[in-house]
């Protein structure tokens, strides 16, 4: 009458999978998959990447779990998008092969930032003397909004008493700061921006989806309108972009669903 004996777990991790070594994206932690099933006593260990578990969950969502951000119309025959800034940026895709949902994972995060007007170029410039090569989540992250809210004073001659993301939040739903109400604003642009690149990358006609603990916080704080004009501000791709809907999940824990999910696929996701 002992506790039933698990002989089986996924793991959702926040870093890629290649192989038998995972090493977490950002965090020192690494592990051999082998060596974790063997001291578990599973007789299968599978390890996948968060964010492709967070998009197998997408299908168990219920209506009230999902917020619209943008009207459309959603194919779910075709691949869908998930991105989720955080502690850097996550993005996987879903696609429908043969009516089995596959998640498709993805480093997008670490691609180069692109910016879209002389603010995010500025930005961009002060970012690059401290670290060089500027990734989209150098931007699009916790860490992200706050180096965003601390340039803008600096190129605006301010000093703002802001040491965590939830400090830039926290101000500019106090209407105390306009450098972090703006701070959200260019966030919201670029993140427009970037589902945008990434829903032309793919064709992501299943719709685009928005996750993660950060922007839940921000979800009062949005700006809509910069998200959704960056986001469909690609020139002869305008109108394609324009008919795709973008949905932030309200869900949180999302992984956990995805991963539990992800035992009943047949079809394995790398």
């Amino acid at each position: 009458s002992g506790a039933p004996m698990v002989e089986e777990a996924v793991l959702a991790v926040a870093g890629p999978v290649l192989g038998d070594e995972v090493r977490f994206t950002n965090s020192p932690w690494r592990f051999s998959i082998d060596d974790v099933r063997r001291r578990l006593g599973l007789q299968r260990l599978v390890v996948i990447n968060d964010l492709v578990a967070q998009a197998l969950s997408i299908a168990a969502l219920r209506a009230d779990e999902i917020a619209t951000l943008k009207s459309g119309r959603r194919d779910p025959g075709q691949p869908a998008l998930v991105i989720a800034p955080g502690t850097g940026l996550g993005v996987a895709f879903l696609v429908n092969n043969t009516g089995t949902r596959a998640g498709i994972p993805s480093e997008a995060g670490h691609a180069t930032f692109a910016p879209m007007d002389h603010i995010q170029v500025e930005i961009l410039s002060h970012l690059q003397s401290q670290h060089g090569h500027v990734s989209v989540e150098r931007l699009l992250s916790g860490s992200g909004l706050l180096a965003i809210a601390t340039t803008l004073a600096k190129i605006n001659g301010q000093i703002i008493d802001v040491r965590d993301p939830r400090d830039v939040s926290a101000r500019a739903a106090a209407g105390q700061c306009p450098t972090c109400h703006e701070a959200i604003r260019i966030f919201s642009s670029i993140l427009g921006s970037t589902a945008g690149n990434l829903a032309l990358t793919l064709l992501t006609g299943g719709g685009i989806f928005i996750s993660g603990g950060l922007c839940r916080g921000l979800r009062s704080l949005w700006d809509v309108a910069a998200l959704t004009e960056a986001f469909i501000a690609k020139g002869q791709a305008k109108s394609y972009l324009d008919g795709l809907p973008i949905d932030q999940i309200l869900r949180p824990h999302t992984g956990l669903l995805g991963a539990a999910l992800y035992v009943e696929s047949p079809i394995r996701p790398a």
